[in-house]
């Protein structure tokens, strides 16, 4: 099996967020940060140079490839915040529904600011992402 390119790192998570310029993606990361590690109970942690991730899990597709992945993550890019809570699996598309304003990738949700969405129903996204995850792969504790 080929191994992940992507995996946790020691980085610090607070030196990443210093290295940011701008002020209020430096407060919403906080508040991400905030949120994640309530929902999942894990600390954040950089996975690469630039998501931080929280918790791990492990997946393997009906194409056979597998890997490891956060159970939840973000990344403070200068455009927009591409936050990784979000399955896109069947039957969740209703919890796009209010959301605010974002865009879709094919993993992510960007978002500029995190004032353009509403928290408590971002939260019930990540509950979601997260109930989902750990009833169809293998959730790693540490």
């Amino acid at each position: 099996m080929p191994q992940n390119k992507t995996v946790y790192t020691d980085q610090d998570v607070s030196l990443f967020i210093e290295t940011i310029t701008d002020q209020q993606k430096i407060a919403d990361s906080h508040r991400l940060i905030e949120i994640m590690e309530g929902i999942t109970g894990e600390q954040a942690k950089m996975f690469g140079s630039s998501i931080i991730g929280f918790g791990l899990y492990h997946y393997r597709y009906a194409s056979g490839h597998e890997g490891q992945a956060p159970l939840l993550g973000f990344s403070p890019r200068k455009a927009a915040f591409s936050l990784y809570v979000y399955t896109g699996a069947d039957g969740h598309s209703h919890l796009l529904e209010g959301l605010g304003k974002f865009t879709m990738g094919k993993a992510c949700i960007y978002i500029k600011k995190l004032v353009d969405i509403d928290e408590q129903k971002l939260s019930i996204m990540m509950r979601t992402t997260l109930d989902f995850i750990e009833e169809k792969y293998q959730r790693i504790r540490s």
